[in-house]
C-alpha cells in the first residue's frame, strides 16, 4: 500500500537524522564513561599519593588533617584507604581493603586500577606500590584507596542525559521544520490537484499554471493525455455525427422500399421492389462498414504497430486476392515490386484495408475508359511507399482537397466517399501520410510509411 508523499518525504529526511542521533548517543555514552573513568581515576591517584606521602612523613601514624579533608571532599564521594607494610603488617587506614580473591599483582607496575565490591557496593580501587623505609620497615609498601562508583555513574548519566536531551530537542525541532517544509514544498502539487478537481469532465484544455521544474514533466504528460483524450472524444463525436447523418437517408430509403413492397399490386412488382431493397440494404451495410473502418483507423493504438511486415508481400497478397474476385472483362490489375525487401512496422490488417479502399476507389471512380490499375512498391532510405495508379478519367487537381475530405467526391456517383479518408487515417496512425500525385492522365495516390530498419 502506497503511503502519502508527504509522509514519505518526511521519513526520508528525518530517519537518517534519527539514526545519526542514535549513533551519536551511543558514542556519547562511551565518551562519558571514559571521561568519568579518567577524571575519577586521577582523583584516586592523587589521594593515594597524598596518603603515601603522609605515611612516609609521619612514620606510619595517622594522615594529616589536610589529606583527611582531601579524602572526604574529593570529587565523586569520600575515599577510603589502607596501607600495608612490606611484611603484610597493617600500617594505617581501614582494616579490610576490597581486594578480589583472584587479584594478582604485577610487580612490573607501580599502580593498578580495578573494580571490586565493598560491603555490597560497587567500588573503584587503586593499589599503589612503592619502595621506602618507614618506622624501621624497609621494602615495598602498598597503599590501597577506593571509592564508591555511585557518583561516577551519576556523572555518566548526567552527561548522557544532557546530550540526549539536546539531540531530542534538535530532532524535534527539525521534525517540525521538515513537516511544515514538506507541506510548503508540496503546495504547488496540492494547488494543481485542486485546480484539476475543479474542472468539469469535458474541460480538457492544457494545464497552464506554473509548477516546479521537478513536476513539469508530469504536467507535460498530463497535457499530452488531455490532448489525446480531447482528440479521441472529438473523433468519437465526429463519427457519431457522420454515422447519424450518412445513415439517415439510406435507412429512410430502406423503410420506404419496405413499405412499397407491402403496397405492391402484383407479385412481379413486389419482387422487383424486394430486389431494390436488398441492393439498398447492401449499400447501407457497405456504408456502415466503411464508417467503422474509418473509426478503427483513427483509433489504432501505437501498441498495434508492432508487426514487422514486408510491404511488397503484403501488397501482392491484396492484389492477388482482388484479381480472383474481379469479373471477366474488369480492368487489368498489375503489381510492380522491388528486388529488395522493404519492411514497415504496421498493423497489417489496417494497411491491407487502406490498400483495398484505394483499389476500390479506382474501380468505382475510374470511369468507363479505365483498363489498368497498377500497384507499385517504392522505397527511399527512410520511407516505404505503396502507389496505386490507374489510367481512368482522373481528378481535377482543384478537387484534390475535396476528395480527401470525409464523404467527398469529385462528381456525385457510387461509393461512400470514404475510401481516401480511410487510407489517409491509416497512414496517419502509422506516422505516415497520403499523397495525391498529379499525373497527365488517370489518377495516382500513394501511402507513405516510415521504413523499418532492415534486419
Amino acid at each position: 500500500m502506497m503511503t502519502s508523499l508527504r509522509l514519505r518525504l518526511f521519513l526520508i529526511i528525518l530517519l537518517p537524522l534519527v539514526l545519526i542521533a542514535v549513533g551519536v548517543g551511543a558514542w556519547r555514552i562511551t565518551a562519558a564513561e571514559e571521561t568519568a573513568r579518567d577524571l575519577f581515576d586521577k582523583n584516586l591517584l592523587v589521594t593515594a599519593l597524598a596518603v603515601s606521602r603522609d605515611v612516609a612523613i609521619r612514620d606510619g601514624d595517622a594522615i594529616s588533617p589536610e589529606t583527611a579533608a582531601l579524602l572526604a571532599e574529593t570529587g565523586g564521594g569520600a575515599v577510603k584507604y589502607h596501607v600495608y607494610a612490606p611484611d603484610g603488617v597493617f600500617v594505617t587506614g581501614f582494616a579490610s581493603p576490597p581486594i578480589p580473591v583472584d587479584f594478582a599483582w604485577d610487580n612490573s607496575k607501580t599502580f593498578a586500577y580495578f573494580d571490586a565490591v565493598s560491603r555490597g557496593a560497587d567500588v573503584r580501587v587503586l593499589r599503589l606500590q612503592y619502595v621506602t623505609q618507614i618506622a624501621g620497615f624497609s621494602g615495598p609498601f602498598k597503599v590501597t584507596v577506593w571509592q564508591d562508583k555511585t557518583a561516577r555513574q551519576a556523572f555518566v548519566r548526567a552527561q548522557v542525559t544532557r546530550a540526549l536531551t539536546v539531540m531530542a530537542m534538535l530532532i524535534g525541532t527539525t521534525a517540525v521544520v521538515v513537516w511544515f517544509g514538506v507541506n510548503l514544498g508540496l503546495k504547488p502539487l496540492l494547488d494543481l490537484e485542486d485546480a484539476i478537481s475543479r474542472r468539469s469532465p469535458a474541460d480538457l484544455k492544457p494545464i497552464q499554471r506554473s509548477v516546479p521544474v521537478e513536476t513539469q514533466g508530469l504536467v507535460d504528460r498530463i497535457n499530452v493525455l488531455f490532448g489525446q483524450l480531447a482528440a479521441s472524444m472529438d473523433a468519437q463525436a465526429a463519427f457519431i455525427s457522420d454515422a447519424a447523418h450518412q445513415l439517415r437517408n439510406p435507412i429512410a430509403g430502406l423503410r420506404a422500399l419496405g413499405e412499397s413492397i407491402l403496397t405492391a399490386r402484383s407479385l412481379d412488382t413486389a419482387q422487383s421492389r424486394a430486389a431494390d431493397l436488398v441492393r439498398a440494404a447492401a449499400g447501407a451495410g457497405d456504408l456502415a462498414e466503411s464508417l467503422m473502418t474509418l473509426e478503427r483507423a483513427r483509433a489504432t493504438p501505437d501498441a498495434a504497430l508492432a508487426t514487422r511486415a514486408e510491404l511488397g508481400a503484403l501488397a501482392r497478397g491484396v492484389v492477388e486476392k482482388l484479381r480472383t474476385d474481379l469479373d471477366e472483362g474488369a480492368p487489368e490489375l498489375l503489381f510492380q515490386g522491388l528486388d529488395l525487401p522493404v519492411h514497415v512496422l504496421a498493423d497489417v490488417t489496417m494497411v491491407e484495408e487502406a490498400l483495398k479502399n484505394l483499389l476500390h476507389n479506382a474501380l468505382v471512380h475510374g470511369g468507363p475508359k479505365l483498363s489498368r490499375i497498377t500497384v507499385t512498391i517504392e522505397a527511399t532510405s527512410n520511407t516505404a511507399i505503396i502507389a496505386v495508379t490507374d489510367n481512368g478519367r482522373g481528378v481535377d487537381p482543384a478537387n484534390f482537397d475535396k476528395i480527401r475530405a470525409r464523404f467527398g467526391q469529385a462528381d456525385a456517383g457510387e461509393g461512400s466517399g470514404l475510401g481516401l479518408s480511410i487510407a489517409d487515417a491509416v497512414a496517419r496512425s502509422h506516422k505516415g501520410r497520403l499523397d495525391i500525385r498529379p499525373t497527365d492522365a488517370g489518377f495516382s495516390v500513394a501511402l507513405v510509411f516510415p521504413r523499418a530498419p532492415d534486419a
